[in-house]
Order: structure tokens, then sequence, then C-alpha cells
């Protein structure tokens, strides 16, 4: 167990935070894919199942975070005023946020965690050509802010 936390932490953590925008959600997050990985670590047969099983246990818990009730009833401060800023991200990792989550994960799956298309579609249990229009729209989508953000250079 201690060897997959090891092997996986950083992409559990990363997945989690690109999924909720926040270090102390990503954290809970992160928790709760790794106590339900305890209860289900026996069923997992090989390092790719495990992996797959983290990204997809990581994508759900995320989405079930943020439609939980303590999420649909809390108000947030805006940025400037919150206690505990995180560093500020680059401009890409911004735009990346501003994605709907189908496509955000794709982007953040195939650029940082460097998984080919058909990896990524058995980790999400989708078809590859799925996988594939998700990657050309979300590429899409992003141009037009990357461009703003970079006219000024």
């Amino acid at each position: 167990m201690e060897q997959i936390v090891d092997k996986y932490a950083e992409m559990v953590y990363r997945i989690a935070f690109a999924q909720v925008k926040d270090k102390t959600n990503a954290d809970d997050v992160f928790q709760e894919v790794f106590l339900r990985l305890q209860k289900s670590a026996a069923k997992l047969t090989s390092d790719e199942h495990t992996k797959a099983w983290l990204i997809r246990t990581t994508i759900n818990e995320s989405r079930r975070f943020l439609t939980s009730f303590w999420q649909r009833k809390i108000v947030k401060l805006p940025e400037d005023l919150s206690y505990e800023q995180t560093a500020r991200t680059d401009d890409i990792i911004q735009a990346i946020r501003t994605l709907p989550p189908k496509y955000a994960v794709v982007i953040h799956l195939f650029y940082y965690e460097d998984m080919s298309i058909k990896e990524i579609a058995a980790a999400l249990k989708s078809k590859e050509n799925t996988i594939k229009s998700q990657l050309s729209r979300a590429r899409e989508m992003l141009r037009p802010l990357l461009k703003e953000e970079f006219s000024d250079v």
C-alpha cells in the first residue's frame, strides 16, 4: 500500500486539485481516494489497473465533493480576501481551470500525466475517438484564452 501511495500520490493530488480548484478541498479528495484504495486494493490486479482505478476514483470523488450539500451551501470569499492563498499559477493553468471538467481532465491527463489517448480512454472508460474529440475541443477552447493572455508579450 505504501508503495502505491508513494508512486501515485502526486498524480492523484494534481487531478484532485485540477478538479476542485482549492488546496484544502484537494487534500480532502486525496485522503478519501486513498481510504477507498485501502478498501479496494485486493481487487486491483496490476499497476496499470491501479493507476486507472486511482484516476477514475479521483475524478468521481472530486465530482461527488463538488456536488455535495456542503459545497452547494458554502459561500466562498473572493480570492483576494481568502485566508490561505495558493501561489499564483501560470496563465495556462488558469485557462485550463475555466474549461468544463470533462475537458480539463483530458487535458490534464494528456499533458501533465503524459498518458496516451488509449490510456486515457481506458482510465475514463470511454472510446478513443471520444477522448480525441474532447482533447481537440479543449484545445480549441484554450486557444482564444491563451491568445488573450499572451497578446501583451
